[in-house]
């Protein structure tokens, strides 16, 4: 009984969610799962801003991803630049105006105003209990974490220098701090 009603709080949070969101987008002609990959993009490391790694991270086919990027992209919120060492792979970027616009849309207003309304512990209680449900989710189904590259195995430091093992390159402060898609804790 526990776990249907876990179920039934979350469906109605993303019900809610998508609601908001896509309010927020229609104002600017976008849909939900564009503005989601806009938002992953924002999230995610160079080694992970690609057209497959923005499928994988939104549960998405190729084909429906690939039509959310030329959208994206004619509404100049997104450019793609192929790799510098194989042109076969597209890295995908936020613009500027993809910048400012995910600022202004992302969170979604109908949960800004919520956690508002909360005391900071509430706000903790609940972080921490939404962390535990989607480790649990991910661990539970063998699902790709996209975790954070500081926390992950392949992640090493040398004083103020990382490396990621895997890749085998150097990562800067900046990719430390955003998710990869190969991330293993």
């Amino acid at each position: 009984m526990v776990t249907k009603n876990i179920y039934d709080y979350v469906e109605r949070l993303t019900e809610l969610f998508r609601v908001d969101l896509r309010q927020v987008g229609f104002e600017h002609g976008l849909q939900p799962v564009q503005l989601e990959a806009l938002h992953y993009l924002s999230l995610c490391n160079r080694f992970s801003d690609t057209p497959m790694a923005v499928a994988e991270y939104l549960g998405q086919t190729k084909g429906t991803v690939s039509q959310t990027l030329k959208v994206l992209e004619s509404k100049r919120l997104l450019s793609k630049h192929a790799d510098v060492n194989d042109k076969r792979v597209i890295h995908l970027a936020l613009t500027t105006n993809g910048k400012k616009l995910l600022a202004e849309l992302i969170p979604a207003p109908m949960l800004t105003n919520a956690c508002n309304g909360m005391t900071e512990k509430s706000r903790q209680q609940v972080e921490t209990a939404f962390e535990q449900v989607l480790n649990a989710i991910i661990e539970g189904n063998g699902m790709k974490r996209f975790g954070v590259c500081k926390s992950c195995r392949y992640n090493s430091r040398d004083d103020d220098t990382y490396y990621c093992n895997l890749v085998e390159q150097p990562l800067s402060s900046d990719d430390v701090e955003r998710i990869c898609r190969e991330h293993e804790s």
